[in-house]
């Protein structure tokens, strides 16, 4: 959003990051190890706790994302482990954890997967199957996961795995962290209608993990998976109309601006209710990191904002692509006739976003069952 939708106070915060931006990348020329300079100064994960982050308000840290978007300035690309996992390890990991594995995934050195999701296990997560046995000082991990984000180019994933094939299903399940360059892992790409091939399937066949990556107790596994999920929706909800990694309703009508404005009444129309829809994901965005401020762990609200966020980001960039006229329709050309090509790719991403992180039906069940008590879903 325009930083004249914050209040004065927010200005102090801006001019630390303008100040800090100055100092390490003057000019805006930004050095290669520029992320690595910022998850240094907290402002990767501006929310968590110091070391990691800053304590930030919901303020600061809006402000400090404006700051960064002004100056175009390059952060580190690995949503996964920002979003989800080193959530998680802040509430269940031990120091050791948080030494071994933070650094790397706040600086983008180091990317996460996450392994969840089994061929007969998607939305109804708590039937998984993939079996740790305990043998000694490490686990023993027999199974098979699919859509897994990014497992081709992971080095870490957090995994959930079932320690005790007796219990109910949502409990003896385990939580841990898996080095993805162990042996006994295979993984082969599953082939996306833009091309490229994001999602996986991910084997692993007597993997052994270290006993040490064990995330918070076993057989809690589910507990902490909730927390994961709960984040991983609050992610996928970001200020991007693509899970908050790309171009916003706010960029959209920037360009409709710089393009001369539009005096079509419903396309006017189109665009104001785009615009407003981002405003109340804002300040929806907003509630729900002063409640992580607090201490309290995502609830349904984060439903509620990835439904609306979802079906907000198809919009944007189904609308883009249709302004965008017959350049909509290239590859290799920006929709607006400029080189990057952010809006086509993401008309084509677009559909995943109903998909991924829970279907936009489970966000419904969950809003019917959490905040309107009503009947749970047959």
């Amino acid at each position: 959003m325009p930083t004249s939708t914050l209040p004065p106070e927010a200005e102090t915060y801006r001019q630390e990051v303008r100040a800090f931006l100055d100092e390490h990348a003057p000019g805006g020329r930004y050095p290669p190890d520029f992320g690595r300079r910022l998850a240094r100064a907290g402002m990767v994960a501006p929310h968590w706790p110091r070391p990691w982050g800053l304590d930030a308000s919901p303020l600061q840290q809006l402000a400090i994302d404006e700051v960064l978007r002004e100056r175009r300035a390059p952060r580190p690309v690995n949503p996964i482990g920002i979003g989800w996992a080193g959530p998680t390890l802040l509430v269940a990991g031990t120091d050791e954890q948080h030494r071994r594995f933070l650094p790397g995934m706040l600086d983008g050195s180091e990317i996460w997967c996450q392994l969840f999701s089994e061929p007969g296990a998607g939305s109804d997560l708590a039937s998984l199957t993939t079996r740790a046995e305990r043998d000694g000082a490490e686990w023993v991990v027999t199974g098979q996961k699919i859509w897994t984000t990014g497992a081709h180019v992971a080095r870490y994933g957090i995994l959930l795995a079932r320690t005790d094939p007796d219990a109910e299903a949502h409990h003896g399940i385990s939580y841990f962290v898996l080095d993805m360059q162990s042996r006994g892992i295979t993984i082969r790409p599953i082939r996306q209608m833009d091309g490229s091939a994001d999602f996986n399937e991910v084997f692993l066949d007597g993997v052994r993990i270290p006993a040490s990556c064990l995330v918070g107790d076993e057989h809690d596994g589910w507990r902490l998976a909730r927390v994961t999920l709960g984040n991983e929706r609050v992610s996928l909800s970001g200020e991007g109309a693509l899970w908050g990694m790309g171009p916003t309703a706010n960029d959209l009508v920037e360009i409709v601006r710089q393009h001369g404005g539009t005096t079509d009444p419903v396309l006017r129309q189109r665009i104001a209710a785009l615009y407003a829809e981002a405003a109340v994901l804002v300040l929806i965005r907003m509630r729900t990191l002063a409640a992580r401020l607090r201490g309290l762990e995502p609830g349904p609200e984060a439903s509620v904002r990835k439904a609306l966020a979802d079906e907000h980001g198809q919009r944007v960039m189904a609308l883009a692509v249709e302004l965008a006229g017959p350049y909509g329709m290239l590859a290799d050309r920006g929709p607006f006739g400029s080189a990057t090509t952010t809006w086509a790719q993401g008309y084509l991403f677009s559909p995943a976003l109903t998909i991924g992180g829970g279907t936009a039906e489970v966000q419904r069940n969950i809003i019917a069952e959490r905040v309107l008590a009503l009947p749970r879903d047959a």
